[in-house]
């Protein structure tokens, strides 16, 4: 299984990202996919997470009306549009999936991870 994020860079605060997350190597009905980051220093945190079959959607408190995940089945990705970035949204972002019944936000749920990409705002 891999998973290949991409996506992400150097923007502005109030600028916008959309990070891709390409998976492969398996049958992904069945799972959920999540969103991590983590940001210098701090411990890697819950983003938002997709379940593959039907959508259900789940969002930390921190991103909630800025971000959005998405999925195009066809194309095996997942998509997380960031909008208005702030500096503390500054990390590399891990796309992760899992096999589960609903949708957690533990990183423990997940099995499969991906290198991540990094995101930047500048003030």
């Amino acid at each position: 299984v891999q998973l290949q994020a991409s996506g992400g860079g150097l923007v502005q605060a109030g600028g916008s990202l959309r990070l891709s997350c390409a998976a492969s190597g398996r049958t992904f009905s069945s799972y959920v996919m999540g969103w991590f980051r983590q940001a210098p220093g701090k411990e890697r945190e819950f983003v938002a997470a997709i379940a593959w079959n039907g959508g259900s959607t789940l969002y930390a408190d921190s991103v909630k009306g800025r971000f959005a995940i998405s999925q195009v089945n066809a194309k095996n990705t997942v998509y997380l549009q960031m909008n208005s970035l702030k500096p503390e949204d500054t990390a590399v972002y891990y796309c992760a999936a899992g096999r589960m019944t609903g949708i957690f936000s533990s990183a423990g749920s997940y099995v499969y991870w991906g290198q991540g990409t990094l995101v930047t705002v500048s003030s």
